[in-house]
């Protein structure tokens, strides 16, 4: 009997101390048999345990990132912290967004929304000038940079900062697939947060709706198209073929009048020549103050548009202002080609209701609900938006 009581004495003692080695095992390593607090990468091992993971950036970059992620700092890419903000439906995490980004975002429906964005530090950059000491005071989990400064990579990494490059031209300006390249980066960072379907399937909808509205237009009845991207003292500033403005015009089933200029980027353009295109469209973007009004008023110092067609018809259109300047890639631009599709073909358009349109989207795709006020304020852009660019 005695010797049956020890024996069990044994056993239970036996039981006990495996479970306490088992314990102790899952509290230091992951799937692998490595320290979970190394920061392994998950795709090595699982990811509910793993601190951290590994994504390829635009850069070609292989970054070490943490899964999570509280704070943001973006550098030199002025549409992602709305970008960031509307995939998540909430500004929290961002800390510092570029100068640019906060002057749309207050005079925009970004600030409105998400009023907490408006709290963001803008001190650790001036342009693509980067003060590495504010930038640390904001202690990020996370730096997003643009692709056009690589050389940012071995400072943030010198730094001991997590930072992952996304490019605005590396699908040659095309707007759609630089959007659903963000999302699906974006996507990997915060995989709980995956938007890569919805985004991919709401915006090859609408670019193939529009397609398909002026595929029938023949060659010489397709309307010719200038972007006013910005102006200054001594020559307006806009895109050539090699620049978003070429994307808008062919997307639209337009012609830029601009497309014989190869330059990358914004280029500066005389009068003259805008006479000699003589353009049936103008679309002003949010990088600059003028209205429609300006043109048709001759309000626009020195360069007097009132000649060409656009003007004499009433031609010119402002671009919208949403969550960021549409011009450029953003959460707006499956909306931003309808509109000017709209613009250019009404006759082809006229069943289409923007503000309707606007509305759905950004239930469907983001989960936003926006007021019909909210929408139509988009479509009204406010000049203040673009006063940080004045006479630049």
């Amino acid at each position: 009997m005695k010797a049956r009581k020890i024996l069990s004495l044994m056993l239970v003692l036996c039981m006990v101390l495996s479970l306490t080695c088992a314990c102790a095992k899952s509290e230091t390593t992951n799937t692998n048999g490595t320290n979970s607090n190394t920061g392994d990468n998950a795709d090595n091992g699982d990811a509910d345990t793993a601190k951290t993971h590994i994504v390829t950036d635009h850069l070609g970059e292989e970054v070490e990132v943490p899964y999570e992620i509280n704070r943001i700092v973006v550098c030199g890419l002025w549409p992602m912290p709305s970008v960031i903000t509307v995939f998540f439906d909430s500004a929290d995490k961002i800390v510092g967004i570029p100068e640019s980004s906060m002057t749309a975002a207050a005079n925009g429906l970004l600030g409105e929304l998400y009023p907490e964005i408006l709290n963001a530090s803008t001190e650790y950059a001036k342009g693509n000038d980067i003060n590495m000491e504010e930038l640390l005071k904001l202690n990020p989990d996370l730096v997003i940079y643009n692709t056009t400064t690589p050389e940012l990579h071995e400072a943030f990494k010198n730094a001991g900062i997590p930072a992952v490059a996304f490019s605005v031209n590396k699908w040659n300006y095309d707007a759609i697939e630089t959007l659903k390249q963000w999302i699906a980066l974006l996507s990997e960072l915060f995989p709980e947060n995956d938007k890569v379907d919805v985004v991919n399937n709401k915006s090859e909808e609408i670019k193939k709706f529009v397609a398909d509205r002026v595929a029938d237009i023949p060659e010489d009845e397709r309307r010719q198209a200038f972007f006013l991207f910005n102006y200054n003292d001594n020559a307006v500033i806009t895109s050539g073929c090699s620049f978003f403005g070429q994307f808008w015009a062919d997307a639209i089933g337009a012609k830029n009048v601009a497309e014989e200029i190869t330059t990358d980027n914004s280029v500066p353009v005389n009068m003259e020549q805008i006479y000699a295109w003589d353009p049936d469209l103008i679309f002003i973007t949010n990088f600059n103050t003028a209205t429609p009004e300006d043109l048709y008023d001759n309000k626009l110092g020195v360069f007097d548009f009132t000649s060409t067609k656009a003007v004499k018809n009433k031609q010119v259109f402002k671009m919208p202002l949403g969550m960021y300047r549409s011009f450029t890639p953003g959460v707006d631009t499956p909306l931003t080609l309808l509109y000017l599709a709209k613009c250019a073909y009404p006759e082809k358009f006229a069943d289409i209701d923007m503000i309707e349109e606007t509305i759905k989207y950004y239930k469907e795709v983001f989960g936003v609900e926006l007021t019909k006020e909210q929408a139509e304020s988009i479509f009204d852009p406010s000049s203040d938006a673009a006063a940080v660019y004045l006479n630049k």
